[in-house]
């Protein structure tokens, strides 16, 4: 294909990316040449770049290769294309040159360019009139044109550009030329008038605005007249001098004077008559007037008509007043009138607003003493100002978990919406919360606003309206936003710890969410202990998955004080841990194990005492000697159920006291002696038969790290509850597993007479006396 010099190449990612953040290389030569130019991407993913510097009509080959961190792929299939032929557009069109004619057109005049792939079409003149930055354009078919229409004794830079079939050319460079100048077309400005004596009148004026000088002002025309008279004297003054001091006047005269301008060209139009009278006599000007002799306001709702008369000493000189006014003071605004005045109307005042006027009389020497006088302009009654459009487009970008940024468009701009008056902007937002409905506002001047100090995971409705000067739009339509989730800021309230009916070893743990969730609560972790000093990580933790305000825990000591804390978690993270609460859990009932030990030591009294055979078949030697024992067994019961009942209730004390040990510390803790192994206990005929009876096999029991010692009384571990066992496999997110069923009391071991048994387990009752039943069948 045939592309420009600077053609846009895209591509689509491979197949197979086998990984994240690819970034392309092209490579590139000119056919004909062997050495290729290679130009990256300028970012990860990016699938596009542009080709500079190519040769115009030339052909070339590009090609494509991805990489990624492991190194680079598989090149693209060759792509051929050719660019197109140069083209030629006019250069500049020589010899430019520009004349003004009047002072409000100017002529110009060029040659065709030297350069240039085609005729020539037409030209633009471009000109500017210098201090501004806007050009303005016309069009020219041959080469001159005349721009008409042009400010007077004014500087513009002027420049031409050629058109061909291929579109501009060069432009030449700027030339400057400036218009003609021509008589002012305004007069001076702020003529005053002095009398300065009996004789003299001093007249005093402002050259004309800059725009109607329309040249260089090389003086001024002072003429004047007496009374009604139609003649008139004339005096001229420089060019710079804004000042004439008229002398040689009759006495107690009145006079009237005008000012023009002049510049080469002639003189301009003049200013209205302005009129003084000298005075009947030289009066006093050694000291300053006296205080004028009354004051008079008389407030409207926009204006204060000030009135006064003279000083009563007529003797001083008085050459005009100075009218002080402003709301609470004086010295805001001043005023100077001329001394034949007698009434000043001052304008633009606020209504319903406390001024304060002053009036003093001046001469040449200074000003006198002041008068003062306070009015209370009226109220007004304004009707509504017609409102103005309200912002449209209005959008709330969530940036953070507290923070939105709210932007808007307002059509009463311009389409750049470029601000260039005093409006402002206000911003109002409030959340869905019901309880929450108080609305919050900020003022800005831009076409945005950050809101920050929001509430994570809330969301909030946006609108906004604009205010200029006394008008102000309507609200415009709401725009929403939901803030992002962050971690909890609050932890879980309410927490309590009660215990559950009928099991005293199970508690449950009822709260309430935190008050601050910051997000949708996903879970719970449950943290207990028996001490409430201990690190977190040594914590048991059960944890609770959703929203669910209530867990049981299972298997505790009965009798110890746990402490507990909660801690809620959303989808950024865990929050705060509540204050701990702690419980205590029950005491413990001793009872109903005395008639496990009579049985099991009824059981394994038989058999440990039967004879030595796989089988009961003895003599009547054999039967009295049971008989006996049955005796002696019957006997002996009492007394173990007594020492058993006396027993448990000293070692159930102890037991509470000393049998706990914290649940993340399993290495300090010993395994009571008394836990059977199933897979070591074997029980076998007395008689140590070498046929082994086929009804008996190994009954595994699981064990911890030491074997049964069923004789030793030192070593005696009955007072170990199920729980301190059960620790040794409780570290933090894991429950103990226990390989036996319980009874509610705790084992303990009771040896008598060299027999031991289990009390409180019902599986190893089960087991004894099944294996007593295979002896004796």
């Amino acid at each position: 294909p045939e592309v420009w010099l600077t053609p846009l190449l895209t591509w689509r990612p491979p197949a197979e990316p086998n990984g994240e953040d690819l970034t392309y290389s092209v490579y590139f030569n000119q056919e004909g040449t062997n050495r290729e130019r290679i130009l990256n991407t300028s970012r990860p993913g990016e699938m596009q770049v542009t080709i500079q510097n190519l040769m115009p009509d030339s052909k070339y080959k590009f090609r494509v290769v991805a990489h990624n961190k492991n190194g680079l792929g598989e090149s693209s299939a060759v792509l051929k294309v050719a660019t197109q032929g140069e083209v030629q557009v006019p250069g500049p069109a020589p010899n430019l040159q520009a004349v003004s004619t009047t002072p409000t057109s100017v002529t110009l005049s060029w040659d065709t360019p030297l350069t240039g792939n085609g005729d020539v079409l037409t030209y633009k003149v471009y000109y500017m009139e210098k201090g501004l930055d806007l050009e303005q354009d016309v069009d020219a078919g041959a080469l001159s044109y005349t721009l008409m229409g042009l400010k007077k004794f004014t500087e513009y830079s002027i420049r031409v550009v050629a058109f061909n079939k291929h579109g501009s050319g060069v432009s030449t460079g700027d030339i400057t030329v400036t218009t003609l100048s021509d008589v002012p077309s305004a007069p001076p400005q702020n003529l005053t008038v002095e009398v300065h004596n009996s004789k003299s009148i001093m007249v005093r004026w402002q050259p004309p605005p800059p725009g109607a000088q329309n040249g260089e002002i090389t003086g001024y025309k002072i003429r004047y007249r007496k009374g009604t008279r139609k003649s008139e004297a004339a005096e001229t003054t420089g060019g710079t001098q804004l000042f004439q001091l008229i002398d040689g006047l009759e006495r107690g005269t009145e006079y009237t004077f005008r000012v023009s301008a002049i510049t080469v060209n002639g003189s301009g139009p003049a200013t209205e008559w302005s009129t003084a009278e000298t005075f009947e006599s030289d009066l006093d000007e050694s000291r300053v007037p006296d205080i004028p002799s009354s004051l008079h306001v008389r407030p409207l709702v926009n204006s204060i008509v000030v009135s006064w008369t003279p000083p009563e000493n007529q003797d001083m000189v008085v050459r005009g007043y100075t009218i002080g006014y402003g709301i609470g003071s004086p010295h805001a605004q001043t005023i100077k009138v001329d001394y034949k005045q007698r009434y000043y109307s001052i304008e633009n005042l606020d209504p319903s607003s406390h001024y304060v006027i002053t009036l003093k009389a001046f001469n040449n020497v200074g000003e006198g003493i002041p008068v003062y006088e306070s009015a209370i302009t009226r109220p007004q009654s304004v009707p509504d100002p017609t409102p103005m459009l309200p912002p449209v487009g209005v959008q709330a970008s969530v940036l953070s978990h507290d923070t939105i940024k709210v932007t808007w468009a307002d059509n009463s701009l311009p389409k750049n919406q470029k601000i260039t008056d005093a409006r402002y902007y206000t911003v109002r937002w409030k959340t869905n919360i019901p309880a929450n409905t108080k609305l919050k506002t900020a003022n800005t001047t831009n076409l945005s606003h950050m809101v920050t100090g929001l509430k994570p995971n809330t969301l909030y409705e946006f609108s906004v309206m604009v205010t200029k000067g006394r008008r102000t739009s309507t609200w415009s339509m709401t725009a929403q936003g939901t803030t992002f989730e962050t971690i909890p800021s609050s932890s879980p309230k309410d927490v309590t710890v009660v215990s559950k009916e009928l099991k005293p070893r199970t508690i449950i743990v009822n709260w309430q969410p935190p008050s601050e969730a910051n997000g949708k609560i996903t879970g719970y972790i449950i943290y207990y202990s028996t001490d409430v000093n201990a690190e977190v990580h040594d914590w048991v933790i059960e944890p609770v998955v959703g929203n669910r305000l209530t867990h049981q825990i299972q298997e505790l000591t009965l009798d110890t004080t746990y402490y507990f804390k909660i801690q809620a978690r959303n989808s950024k993270g865990m929050g705060p841990m509540s204050e701990a609460v702690h419980f205590r859990t029950p005491k413990s009932k001793c009872g109903g194990g005395s008639l496990e030990v009579d049985r099991i030591f009824f059981l394994t009294s038989l058999v440990h005492f039967v004879p030595g055979k796989p089988g009961i078949t003895g003599s009547g030697d054999n039967h009295i000697l049971v008989i006996v024992v049955i005796i002696s067994v019957g006997a002996f019961t009492i007394i173990v159920v007594v020492v058993g009942a006396f027993l448990c209730t000293r070692r159930t004390t102890s037991h509470q006291k000393n049998s706990h040990k914290y649940k993340g510390n399993s290495k300090d803790l010993k395994p009571p002696d008394l836990w059977i192994h199933h897979e070591r206990l074997e029980l076998k005929p007395i008689d140590k038969s070498p046929e082994p009876n086929p009804v008996m096999t190994d009954t595994p029991i699981p064990r911890t790290s030491q074997d049964i010692n069923p004789v030793d009384p030192s070593l005696d571990n009955s007072h170990e509850s199920e729980d301190s066992i059960s620790a040794l496999a409780g570290r933090r997110g894991m429950r103990p597993k226990m390989m036996m069923p319980f009874d509610t009391q705790p084992p303990q071991r009771k040896c008598v007479f060299g027999i031991c048994a289990l009390i409180g387990h019902t599986e190893v009752n089960r087991l004894f006396t099944t294996q007593t039943i295979v002896l004796f069948s």
